[in-house]
């Protein structure tokens, strides 16, 4: 067996190669980051956790007939998964207003939208991932007209199911970050994660508390405490949901 070799390091994993130049494998770690990594510390098992939770869901994405980058999980805080072409765009599905949305029109927290909203950031720490426009991001080439509207179909695909598998576990998907690359076929694939990590996760038997509800990385980023617990929770309802199934 060759000697794996680190190719990225990201806020949240690290990938190495595997004897398979195909295949990649994916550690997560348990660092925690928020705004834009001006905020750090560490959540106990996320690593685990959060690679629990993408890998029944990717899972469950797959038997709905979205392909994703996932192949198994070889150990508790790690994940094989295809190698990619990462196209440099953050797509964020949102469901509730919430985080950088009410900040930015006013929206109260906790406004239902009317319908699904589909936006696209560009994926740069150094520009602070800003939101773009359709004409800015085809002015940067970051992804062709095409591949914009396969990967806003995909959205509304996933986040179709995603609110229909969050609501069989007692939970409110609000919203959710995406990303997707490309294969060595030029297949477009859903990659990184889905987890407490890159979703906003409301309890529905605590909704009456704006804080109480919170089962995502809004309470490291707001202080509210408990963070491993409620990645735990999130967790043993997904695992409940596919058990179910």
């Amino acid at each position: 067996m060759s000697v794996q070799t680190k190719v990225y390091e990201g806020k949240a994993k690290i990938l190495y190669t595997t004897d398979d130049p195909e295949i990649l494998l994916a550690d997560f770690k348990d660092d925690a980051t928020a705004f834009n990594a001006q905020k750090r510390g560490s959540i106990q098992g996320k690593g685990n956790i959060n690679n629990s939770i993408s890998s029944k869901l990717f899972q469950q994405l797959e038997a709905y007939g979205i392909k994703t980058h996932y192949i198994d999980s070889p150990g508790p805080n790690q994940m094989r998964v295809k190698a990619l072409k990462i196209l440099p765009l953050e797509v964020v599905v949102r469901n509730i207003a919430a985080g950088s949305l009410c900040k930015q029109t006013g929206l109260a927290l906790g406004t239902v939208l009317k319908q699904p909203l589909v936006e696209f950031y560009y994926k740069n720490d150094e520009l602070g991932d800003p939101l773009l426009t359709g004409d800015r991001l085809f002015l940067l080439e970051l992804a062709t007209p095409e591949q914009v509207d396969t990967i806003t179909h995909l959205a509304l695909q996933i986040n179709n199911f995603l609110c229909d598998f969050f609501r069989r576990c007692d939970i409110t998907l609000v919203d959710f970050k995406l990303e997707f690359g490309l294969d060595s076929q030029q297949q477009l694939l859903l990659a990184d994660e889905i987890s407490p990590d890159t979703c906003r996760l409301w309890d529905n038997s605590a909704q009456s508390d704006p804080n109480l509800r919170v089962l995502d990385k809004d309470r490291f980023r707001q202080d509210l405490g408990n963070v491993e617990n409620a990645y735990q929770e999130v967790l043993q309802r997904v695992l409940k949901a596919v058990e179910s199934n």
